[in-house]
């Protein structure tokens, strides 16, 4: 069974900066591609950022210039810069592992990422 692990998150002030991660321990596959979403207490999840097989990649407006999504091998990330309060939720990973021809979507199970001062 594929687990999918996300780090990085944490407690920032605003106007920080974090990274995080995501990514299958001890799975030998190689990522296809991954989506960041994130929910806010009382909100529904939303989706933040995608990256593609080919590096392509997309963000929601709200984090545009902000947030960068990269990836290598195995490990899809997340570089957030000038944190805002709002930022403040759980952050998931939806990863993409080749499987076969397939490129097959796990979630994990979150990281708590807090902007405060």
């Amino acid at each position: 069974q594929v687990r999918v692990k996300e780090s990085g998150g944490g407690l920032v002030q605003p106007g920080g900066s974090l990274r995080l991660s995501c990514t299958a321990p001890g799975f030998t596959s190689n990522t296809c591609g991954a989506d960041w979403y994130r929910q806010a207490a009382g909100k529904q999840r939303e989706w933040v950022s995608s990256i593609s097989t080919d590096d392509n990649t997309g963000y929601t407006d709200s984090v545009k210039g902000r947030f960068t999504i990269s990836k290598d091998k195995d490990t899809v990330y997340l570089q957030m810069s000038s944190l805002k309060p709002e930022d403040t939720a759980m952050y998931s990973c939806k990863l993409g592992l080749d499987i076969g021809r397939a490129c097959v979507k796990y979630w994990g199970q979150g990281t708590q990422v807090t902007v405060s001062s």
